[in-house]
């Protein structure tokens, strides 16, 4: 194994280490093992998997944040996003500081699942900093294989007890899962994963192609909890809540329709 990639599994297997000491979800071993696919169980042939464990012992640890419940979490996104429609920002934790700080370890209070769209950037239309959110972005914001992934590593092992599915107006990849034309390359690949929730309220009264976002927006939510056995599981114990609402591009308001 050459050098950088022998210090790049070292650095990843002490992330890890620190994060699941400090939050308790999951063990460290059980998460290697779920880990696998990810390449990380083969430094175990030259011992690498053990010597985080004695730098950890060395090092100093970043104090352990209070954790914040799913309704305090929601309430701090809610109240961020009035403060952007207000005009109003506080642009928290951007300073020297803060960047220091989430260099040692991150402690995000929430995970985003959230659209690709260059007009919905999580940090700025909740009026959040550095180290605040864990945002999955995806066309169509789509729970993917990939983001659900993702969203598990945020919640099992950073320690996040929300995630928020935020879908927005005039979303191109339902639009395009609504009007079922072909397409090119790998677009269409996402825009399947949409077509079962524009399936459930295309006979409904209404504007079709609003009526589909906010019905992807609960279906993929609905995807989260029932797919992974990891997001249920924490579901089961109150350690997570999932919730999806709708994002106004022309207003910047975040309206909650689950």
């Amino acid at each position: 194994m050459r050098l950088n990639e022998m210090r790049s599994h070292r650095s990843t297997l002490l992330e890890i280490d620190l994060m699941t000491r400090t939050h308790g979800f999951i063990g460290r071993r059980s998460f290697l093992t779920g880990m696998g696919g990810l390449g990380i169980a083969t430094a175990a042939g030259s011992n690498l998997i053990w010597q985080p464990e004695e730098a950890l012992a060395q090092s100093p640890t970043t104090p352990k944040p209070k954790p914040v419940s799913p309704e305090a979490a929601l309430k701090l996104l809610l109240e961020g996003n009035q403060r952007f429609v207000d005009g109003k920002r506080q642009n928290p934790h951007q300073s020297r500081l803060r960047l220091q700080e989430v260099a040692v370890a991150q402690y995000p209070f929430a995970s985003i699942l959230g659209c690709a769209d260059s007009r919905v950037p999580a940090e700025i239309v909740f009026d959040q900093g550095l180290g605040d959110l864990f945002v999955v972005r995806v066309a169509g914001n789509v729970a993917s294989q990939t983001a659900i992934g993702s969203l598990e590593f945020s919640t099992a092992v950073l320690g996040s007890q929300l995630i928020v599915v935020v879908g927005h107006s005039r979303c191109g990849a339902v639009v395009a899962a609504a009007k079922g034309d072909p397409l090119p390359g790998r677009i269409g690949v996402f825009v399947e994963e949409i077509k079962p929730a524009v399936a459930r309220v295309r006979a409904k009264t209404g504007n079709l192609e609003e009526n589909s976002i906010i019905a992807n927006v609960q279906y993929q939510a609905q995807k989260l909890a029932e797919s992974s056995t990891i997001l249920a599981g924490l579901l089961k114990e109150g350690k997570l809540k999932i919730v999806g609402g709708r994002y106004d591009l022309a207003s910047g308001k975040f309206i909650i329709v689950t």
